[in-house]
């Protein structure tokens, strides 16, 4: 399956840990997820609108951005098929990159691989993770394979010399990035909107304010869909008792991880892991 943006998926929709193939269209608004993504053109690059500049993103490079930053297809050379790959922001800062190339991605950042010869290898690759999802094979040997190529980019990355597409000078991310990064980090923990606010150094109802303007989701309906969001990946991936691994993403009660889950998912999360057939 071949996927195009869908001009009217919400803002902030997560699409999780996945690789796909998609066909390059004008985008007539930007999309916004709080994911690593990744971009890999076989034949012709794209030019993004990021952060008020065009950006060109050549072909058959390893690239990655953070993709709660906007950004939007606005020219391509060619309608040719490419690789998407996303991470969940969470499972990014799980994998302890160093911290130079971390700060480049967080500061707003697009980085390619720039040595050529890992090329023909990097097609391979998406091909088998592409051919994972389609096949609905265990997604963990994808994502230890995608975590392992970011790592050789991020151990291999020398600033002076690595190609980074720098789009912005800002140091530190901005308001509501912050509140998504704090999220990101202590969502598995008992925190509060109280907590986030003192954080950031806002009032956490001005921080739940501003957050909801731009995402249009309060702080604590975020924070449950990143808990929802990593029960997913755990029922996939793991054989955790429910009980214990709804403890483990954050909910202090079963009954309330199992009505969040049902109104998110639309499954129980026993109904949504026995149906899933990567564990098969």
């Amino acid at each position: 399956m071949i996927r195009r943006f869908d001009e009217k998926r919400s803002v902030f929709k997560p699409y999780g840990f996945s690789c796909e193939m998609w066909l390059p269209n004008l985008m007539h608004r930007p999309d916004r997820h709080n994911e690593i993504e990744i971009n890999f053109f076989p034949e012709e690059g794209i030019t993004y609108l990021f952060q008020g500049k065009k950006i060109k993103i050549p072909a058959n490079r390893f690239t990655l951005f953070w993709a709660l930053t906007p950004h939007q297809i606005v020219a391509f050379e060619a309608g040719l098929p490419y690789y998407v790959c996303t991470v969940p922001f969470s499972v990014f800062l799980e994998w302890k990159l160093p911290a130079s190339f971390v700060e480049k991605i967080l500061n707003g950042e697009i980085i390619s691989e720039a040595n050529p010869i890992y090329s023909s290898v990097d097609e391979t690759n998406f091909k088998r993770w592409f051919d994972d999802f389609q096949e609905k094979k265990n997604p963990k040997i994808a994502l230890l394979e995608v975590q392992g190529r970011v790592n050789r980019m991020a151990y291999e990355y020398i600033p002076s010399t690595s190609k980074s597409i720098s789009t912005s000078h800002i140091k530190e991310a901005n308001q509501v990035e912050k509140i998504a990064m704090f999220i990101a980090q202590h969502y598995t923990e008992p925190i509060k909107v109280s907590d986030i606010g003192k954080a950031v150094e806002l009032h956490p109802d001005h921080a739940n304010t501003i957050f909801k303007k731009t995402f249009g989701t309060t702080l604590s309906e975020y924070i449950t869909e990143e808990r929802i969001s990593h029960a997913q990946r755990l029922l996939l991936t793991s054989d955790l008792p429910i009980t214990q691994l709804a403890f483990n993403c954050g909910f202090q009660s079963i009954s309330r991880f199992n009505a969040a889950f049902l109104k998110i998912t639309g499954y129980t999360p026993r109904d949504f892991r026995k149906s899933n057939s990567f564990l098969n």
